[in-house]
């Protein structure tokens, strides 16, 4: 399955995303309500190419961004998995710690 297809269901059938991250970036506020931040969260996803680029995408949205980057981060991981290079930086932060 692909992200158009992914993106296509999400549209007819849950949420109506009519917009691009880049003309929500400067007047997107602080939103916890799931249509104030769900749909933000699944197009950071839909305008990534990878895990990372997903939580890059979700954090420059500003707002509850906190939030915005858990849900995209848990759809990326789905989809994309995560790089050896980002796995290995938790455990590498405890052994400093």
């Amino acid at each position: 399955m692909t992200i158009k297809d992914i993106k296509e269901h999400m549209i007819n059938n849950y949420y109506p995303i009519d917009f691009v991250l880049d003309e929500i970036r400067d007047r997107y506020k602080f939103d916890v309500t799931c249509q104030g931040s769900v749909p933000q969260a699944l197009e950071a996803f839909f305008e990534s190419e990878s895990y990372e680029d997903a939580i890059r995408n979700a954090i420059s949205t500003g707002g509850d961004s906190d939030t915005i980057a858990a849900i995209t981060g848990g759809i990326a991981e789905a989809y994309y998995g995560i790089q050896k290079r980002l796995q290995a930086m938790p455990l590498n932060t405890l052994m400093t710690i």
